[in-house]
Formats: C-alpha cells, sequence, structure tokens
C-alpha cells in the first residue's frame, strides 16, 4: 500500500474510533467519517463496502488494545480474567456499539466478513492462544476443540448484552466461567 493510501486509511480508522466514541455507530456515517478524516467518500468507498465495514475494522483494533490477553500461569485463571476482562468492555459504553454492529451485520452483507475478520478472527485468536498454552500444560481437555470452548465460554455474555436478561458482572463472568469449565451435570 502507498504511503498516502496508508495515511488516508489511518486517518479513516482513526476518526471511526472517534466518532464510535462519541456516539456509537449511529455517528459513524460515512459523511461523518470523512469529514473527521478529511477523506473523501469516494476514498472511503474504495477501501471498505460499507460504513459497517469500516466501523467493524477500527472498533476491532480498539477491542483488541483495550482488552489484553492475561497470562496468570493457569487455564482457569487466563479464562476466567478473559471473560472477565471481555464482560467489563461489554458492560461498558463499547459494549452498545458492539451490540449496533452486531445488528448491522444481519442487514449489511457487504459488512459482515469485515466484522468476522477484523473482529471476531483477532478476538477469537486472543482466546485460542490462551487455549494452545492450556493444552501444552495438560490442563485441558484435547478432546475439546477451540471453537466450542470460545462459543461456551463468551457467547452467554454476547447473548446478556444484546438480550439484557442478566447483568454483565463480575460475579457473573466468574459463574459462567465455572459453569464451562466445570460442566452443567453433576459428577
Amino acid at each position: 500500500m502507498r504511503p498516502q493510501s496508508l495515511r488516508a486509511r489511518e486517518s479513516v480508522l482513526a476518526a471511526t474510533c472517534a466518532l464510535l466514541h462519541e456516539g456509537g455507530l449511529p455517528a459513524a456515517t460515512v459523511d461523518a467519517i470523512s469529514a473527521r478524516s478529511g477523506v473523501s467518500k469516494a476514498t472511503i468507498y474504495k477501501h471498505w463496502p460499507s460504513r459497517t465495514a469500516v466501523a467493524a475494522e477500527a472498533f476491532g483494533a480498539e477491542m483488541a488494545h483495550a482488552v489484553p490477553s492475561p497470562d496468570t500461569g493457569s487455564a482457569a485463571g487466563d479464562l476466567a480474567e478473559q471473560v472477565r476482562r471481555v464482560s467489563e468492555f461489554y458492560a461498558s459504553p463499547a459494549g452498545t456499539t458492539f451490540a449496533q454492529l452486531l445488528a448491522a451485520c444481519v442487514t449489511d452483507p457487504a459488512g459482515a466478513p469485515y466484522f468476522r475478520e477484523f473482529f471476531l478472527a483477532g478476538r477469537r485468536e486472543a482466546v485460542a492462544l490462551l487455549w494452545r498454552r492450556a493444552l501444552e500444560r495438560g490442563e485441558v481437555d484435547d478432546e475439546v476443540d477451540v471453537e466450542t470452548a470460545i462459543d461456551m465460554l463468551f457467547g452467554p455474555l454476547i447473548f446478556r448484552l444484546l438480550s439484557g436478561h442478566a447483568p454483565l458482572s463480575r460475579e457473573e463472568a466468574d459463574a459462567i466461567t465455572t459453569a464451562a469449565l466445570h460442566g452443567l451435570l453433576a459428577r
């Protein structure tokens, strides 16, 4: 990528992050992104098919920075801490933006792949790294697929965020982690 294109891309992503902080996805229109970044709408559409796509890329980088992977020395500690961190992130105003992006992907088929690539893939890979570490230490069941483990640990947080039926608190995050790690059936 040429330096000018790289600068324009960085400017668009920075402007999008700022707009998402100020008003969530509704504030991050292509017109607003263009005005804030100084990059033409034509250039924005050259790199992204929709505002959902731009927002997904910007938000993915934001969450990666805001929710670093822990290293507590144990699988249980790492996974519990990561669930807590993600729960805390979703409980913040950023959680509303996440929910807006997720909903936008339902009606924006061009933006949805960007959400999966720039948001979900990075987050899932961060947890997969924790899982691989746990496998190397023999702390988790090697017959459990990492994708299943991720869904079990983090799916409930997303459901709670979207439905509002239960809080996103540290205590609830710990209860989810305990149930996922120890199972639901009596031994």
